[in-house]
């Protein structure tokens, strides 16, 4: 046994020795194998990896099928922190992950698309997995951005079309430069597109992909970096150590320091020890940066794609976009991937990159060519829609183009675009139900205002322009001087020139129209009240005698019609007859009595007899004013004047009306007009709604007629719209008109502009902008140019920069001086004009005509019936 043993071993040993050449030399011969049959073995590798590439693309594809889509709509005072953007971004990153186990991770992404293509200035869609939509849909953002599905977007086909992907270049742990809230950081990016013509077939997009950085691949990198730290600091130890050596070496060969050593007796001795540096230890934060840490670190993928019908706009606009996102370069920055030869770029609209693009571009997935990974604090501006500090451009689509003769559209005034273009733009006239205008004198208000209203008339539309000074009929009149427009134009002109003056003629008390009684006495009476101050508390016996004399008069007027001889109606003149004469004021109560109610009968039987004379004398001064004013007294002195404004409204009339001036006369006419036009507007209730003509009233110099009837103008601007009557008002100072209109005009306004003038002056519009522009900046305006803040689509546009319309320039082609003066000789006819001193003498006979008719109409009563009565 014993003997055997080294035979067994040695022989073991040698089958071992044998296993182990064997091996080599299979090593060897494979190693031969593979390099005489290179190209199976490479064969065989391309067909696993396209294999697998394939099976990955189809997963990643039907995971893409897969996929929501969100659109973010901010409010105008949208004005988020940086938390929540923080938090919007941390929500991005869990929804990329919202897929099923099997997806790829090119797939796992989520995207932010920001798109400008004439429909509005910055677009801002998320879309996403599907499993990640009620994630996504709730926002910290709250209430102030609107989140609604989207539908899939469907482009078509542009003739000229540019491709980009922008990766992170630079040192890749330097973040990215930290840009401020304020102004918005999207700023850039839509001034880069707000030159974008829909028309031309403009298009921009921008998309950024963002999902999770993958473990492995950063903890690779990481070591990566931190060897490079390494070897870079133990290189320059060594660069150190070298330059020290050498240093030493110098002094000691130095004549100075062979001497300091023969001085000291210190010579013959040998080199003295140089320590080198010892390298430093390399901090991992500082070594790695941005990527030291996993929390809300991301993988990001930015594509861009430009089109246009137009050669050269797509590129420009790349151009642009470029220049747009250098903004977030700081250590690192968004570069363009690509090669440039001479005039060609190598880049995502050249092979072997566009296919890939493509892909991406169509598909949603994120498969950049380098890591780019980011912090979401570096991502701040791409998070969020814009803010309420972004500057957006005005497009065709939030303020529609005017159209000369288009009944749907109002003139406002002409923007000017970031690339110079100028426009005429309006709203839609069925939402700018009330406008207020507000600035210095000569600022463009008046002009602006007759802009739109010769417009509106020669789209079909009615209106009624009123102006004390009268300064705007011949500004209008050339531009209205149109046989179309001749037939519906009235002028109403207090302002007797000339050396034959002639005059229109109106009736506040006249019943030939088919009025309703008791609305024309409360009209009356209220107008007198507002201009004179009376109210129940200060002047109740002086209300109570004029509303039961008008009333008598409104039946005598009413009595009249009916019996065919409205030319026989009473006017406010004969409230002065009616008060003192006895003679025609039995008469006329006799004549009306079954007319009267009960309680107004008896006011005249038992109350009025108890009247001291002189309680009637604060009635009847107003009158003797008017009366005394030949001008008045012939405007108002007629039984049957042609002023309707009723019928100008339902027959789409231009009514042109001119006081004449702001004195107590003046005011009072005002304030009887302004009544009646809300006793108008109001008798419209018995119209059904959708039969109810537009109609516009345009109100110059408001400080003047509101002073004669404020709480009318104020209920104008609160029951109006109703009634499809739309007021357009303007005035040099907000703050001089009273409370009432003041605030129906702020609370109710569609559009609502101001030109140049006092920052004091100013301040309350820009407050109702938020200040935004503010005082000083409306204050330095130049003249004709206006803020406004309008409303289109039920959302407000502005305040933004537009220029009043000029009529010599925007209304060139309809001005027809030639044809002035025939249009102001039927303007007066249509407003039934006549000599002033015809009408004068009319009016001071009228008092016998109406007696005549009073004294016929109640032959059939006794004044002794009447004594037993108890008139007196």
């Amino acid at each position: 046994m014993d003997s055997a043993a080294p035979f067994v071993t040695g022989q073991s040993s040698a089958s071992a020795s044998g296993q182990l050449l064997g091996l080599v030399l299979g090593i060897v011969h494979a190693v031969g194998w593979v390099i005489t049959y290179w190209w199976a073995a490479a064969l065989a590798a391309v067909a696993v990896w396209a294999g697998g590439e394939a099976v990955v693309r189809r997963l990643a594809r039907k995971a893409s099928a897969e996929r929501m889509a969100l659109e973010l709509v901010p409010s105008r005072h949208f004005d988020p922190g940086l938390e929540e953007i923080f938090r919007r971004g941390v929500q991005l990153a869990r929804a990329s992950t919202s897929m099923p186990w099997w997806a790829p991770r090119r797939s796992k992404a989520v995207q932010v698309r920001l798109r400008a293509d004439g429909s509005s200035p910055l677009r801002y869609r998320i879309e996403g997995p599907a499993g990640g939509e009620r994630l996504l849909s709730i926002t910290p953002f709250g209430p102030a951005v609107t989140v609604n599905r989207a539908r899939p977007l469907a482009d078509k086909p542009r003739t000229h079309v540019v491709r980009a992907e922008f990766i992170l270049r630079g040192k890749p742990t330097a973040p990215l430069r930290e840009v401020p809230l304020d102004p918005d950081p999207l700023q850039p990016l839509v001034d880069a597109v707000s030159d974008l013509r829909a028309e031309l077939g403009d298009l921009a997009e921008i998309r950024l992909d963002i999902q999770r950085a993958p473990k492995w691949e950063l903890r690779a990198r990481r070591l990566q970096l931190m060897s490079n730290a390494r070897r870079a600091e133990r290189q320059e130890a060594q660069r150190a150590a070298r330059w020290v050596r050498q240093d030493a070496t110098g002094i000691e060969d130095s004549l100075t320091w062979q001497l300091q050593q023969l001085a000291t007796g210190k010579g013959g001795g040998g080199r003295r020890l140089v320590m080198p540096p010892v390298p430093r230890r390399v901090d991992p934060q500082e070594a790695l940066g941005k990527l030291a840490e996993d929390d809300h670190l991301v993988r990001v993928q930015l594509l861009v794609m430009c089109a246009s019908n137009t050669e050269g706009r797509a590129q420009a606009r790349l151009a642009q976009l470029q220049a747009a996102l250098d903004v977030f370069g700081g250590g690192s920055r968004w570069a363009m991937r690509g090669w440039r030869v001479g005039p060609w770029r190598i880049g995502a609209d050249r092979w072997p990159s566009r296919r890939g693009f493509e892909r991406r571009w169509t598909l949603g997935q994120c498969q950049p060519p380098r890591p780019n990974w980011a912090r979401l604090e570096e991502l701040t501006g791409l998070l969020k829609p814009p803010t309420a500090h972004c500057r957006l451009p005005l497009l065709a689509s939030d303020l529609p183009t005017f159209t000369h003769g288009d009944p749907e559209l109002l003139l406002q005034g002409i923007y000017r675009s970031p690339d110079g273009r100028r426009r005429l733009v309006a709203t839609y006239a069925k939402e700018t139900l009330f406008e207020v205008g507000v600035g210095k004198a000569g600022g463009g208000k008046t002009e602006r205002a007759l802009a739109q209203a010769i417009g509106w008339a020669h789209a079909g539309g009615g209106l009624m322009f009123v102006d004390p000074h009268r300064d705007s009929w011949p500004r209008a009149l050339p531009f209205l001087a149109h046989d179309h427009l001749m037939e519906r134009i009235a002028l109403i002109d207090l302002n007797a020139h000339g050396p034959t003056p002639q005059l229109s003629c109106w009736n506040p008390i006249g019943m030939h129209q088919g009025q309703v009684a008791h609305e024309v006495v409360e009209a009356t009476t209220d107008a007198y009240a507002s201009v004179l101050g009376w109210d129940d508390a200060t002047a109740p016996r002086a209300l109570t005698i004029f509303t039961a004399a008008l009333a008598v008069l409104v039946a005598v007027n009413e009595a009249a019609c009916q019996t065919g001889r409205p030319q026989d109606q009473a006017t406010v003149f004969h409230l002065r007859p009616l008060l003192t004469d006895p003679v025609f004021r039995t008469t006329a109560l006799t004549a009306v009595e079954t007319r009267l109610d009960e309680e107004t009968r008896s006011w005249w039987r038992t109350v009025f007899p108890t009247l001291p004379t002189d309680a009637f004398a604060v009635v009847l001064n107003p009158i003797a004013r008017l009366a005394a004013n030949p001008v008045t007294r012939a405007f108002l002195g007629q039984p049957a004047g042609a002023y309707n404004i009723r019928a100008a409204m339902d027959s789409r009339m231009i009514v042109w009306v001119c006081p004449g001036g702001n004195g107590p006369t003046d005011r009072l006419i005002t304030a009887l007009l302004a009544r009646d036009l809300l006793r108008a507007v109001r008798s419209r209730r018995d119209t059904p709604e959708e039969q109810r003509v537009p109609f516009r009233p345009y109100f110059d110099e408001l400080i003047t007629l509101t002073g004669a009837a404020p709480e009318t103008i104020a209920e104008m601007f609160e029951d109006f719209r109703k009634y499809r009557v739309h007021v357009h008002g303007m005035t040099q100072l907000l703050g001089r008109l009273p409370m009432p209109v003041k605030l129906s005009l702020v609370q109710n306004a569609s559009s609502l502009a101001s030109t140049a003038g006092s920052q004091s002056a100013i301040a309350p519009i820009t407050a109702e902008w938020g200040d935004r522009p503010g005082p000083d900046v409306v204050a330095a305006l130049d003249r004709f140019d206006h803020y406004m803040s309008l409303t289109v689509e039920g959302r407000r546009v502005g305040p933004v920069r537009i220029t009043g319309p000029h009529l010599d320039e925007v209304f060139a082609d309809y001005a027809r001086p030639g044809q002035a003066a025939a249009l102001e000789r039927a303007a007066r006819a249509t407003a039934g004009a006549a000599p002033l001193g015809q009408l004068t003498d009319r009016a001071e006979n009228q008092l016998t005509r109406v007696s005549n008719f009073l004294t016929q109409h109640s032959s059939t009563t006794s004044a002794v019936h009447l004594q037993k009565k108890g008139y007196k």
